[in-house]
């Protein structure tokens, strides 16, 4: 086993990483995992062959474990991040000094490469600071490491996420309000077609300094994401769009309760701005040779737990 590759993945316990990790293993990747909680990240073990995964403590203002394993290891993947900011969590701790404090490393270290998570819709000139920490945090980790590779996925939907599983949820209501924007177009993307991007960047070969732009086959408004959720849970119900004014006013009083936001003032801001589709400016699944799975078809083998007989009803 000590031929096989090692790979340091911060955020493996997280939705994307938890797909990354069973490629990684079929690989027969070895992998390193900072946690702050080994405890709660265990049931990562049962991916692994035993001996191929192993957990090191991670403290975001003592990375020293983390430099131990980095020296270790040939590649490093950065898969953390925040959609809100907390007392706790800033975007400029989390997007723009971690990766910038892991590419030093791994310049110091003569790591093979580094795939450094972002988003697309990442800009500098962006109002929202998510997307403005995004595209920082791409910026140092590139310019301190020149065999960096930038991930920016598009919605990534999963049984586990909260937008697909949020507006289900919301379907007890007979109108369900789209924030801000309902024609907002995205193009939403299967976690596990994201965790084989990111893999497929790490063994491809002279892609060093690349951003790769990750959207799924269709391009869909908001108003259309929610309609179609609807439509694979069989009920029917009104759309409509909530004013940007008023969705500012909410997500300002949500923001006060002790509860992670359904939506953000931050959030609002993006859904003003451009469209969260791929550009055509930089690399593509197409690049990597990943032809993405129909998510209408993905989100069937979750949603249907909505329905109203649930996995009993006729479909």
């Amino acid at each position: 086993m000590n031929n096989y590759p090692i790979a340091t993945v911060l955020g493996l316990s997280g939705m994307i990483g938890r797909y990354c990790g069973k490629i990684l293993a079929n690989r027969n990747y070895r992998c390193i995992a900072p946690s702050r909680n080994s405890f709660t990240a265990g049931f990562l073990k049962t991916q692994f062959p035993p001996g191929a995964l192993e957990f090191v403590p991670f403290n975001i203002n003592n990375l020293s474990k983390v430099k131990n394993a980095i020296e270790n290891s040939s590649y490093v993947i950065n898969l953390i991040g925040t959609l809100n900011e907390s007392r706790r969590e800033k975007f400029q701790s989390i997007h723009i000094d971690l990766p910038e404090t892991i590419a030093k490393i791994c310049q110091e270290t003569g790591v093979k490469k580094f795939i450094h998570m972002s988003a697309l819709g990442a800009s500098k000139e962006s109002r929202s600071k998510y997307q403005q920490s995004k595209f920082l945090g791409e910026e140092r980790a590139l310019n301190n490491f020149k065999n960096t590779v930038i991930i920016r996925p598009s919605v990534v939907v999963s049984s586990e996420d909260r937008f697909t599983n949020l507006f289900a949820q919301l379907s007890f209501s007979p109108i369900i309000p789209v924030p801000g924007n309902i024609n907002y177009k995205i193009q939403p993307i299967f976690v596990n077609d994201v965790a084989r991007a990111i893999v497929k960047a790490i063994e491809i070969k002279n892609n060093e300094g690349s951003i790769y732009e990750l959207g799924g086959e269709k391009t869909l408004s908001l108003g259309d994401m929610v309609k179609l959720i609807l439509k694979i849970i069989g009920k029917k119900r009104l759309v409509v769009e909530m004013p940007m004014a008023l969705a500012k006013i909410q997500s300002v009083l949500l923001s006060l309760l002790p509860i992670s936001p359904i939506l953000t003032k931050d959030q609002c801001l993006i859904l003003s701005e451009k469209n969260n589709v791929v550009s055509g400016s930089h690399s593509t699944l197409k690049d990597l040779n990943i032809r993405p799975v129909d998510v209408e078809t993905e989100m069937e083998k979750w949603l249907w737990r909505y329905r109203s007989g649930g996995e009993f009803a006729k479909v």
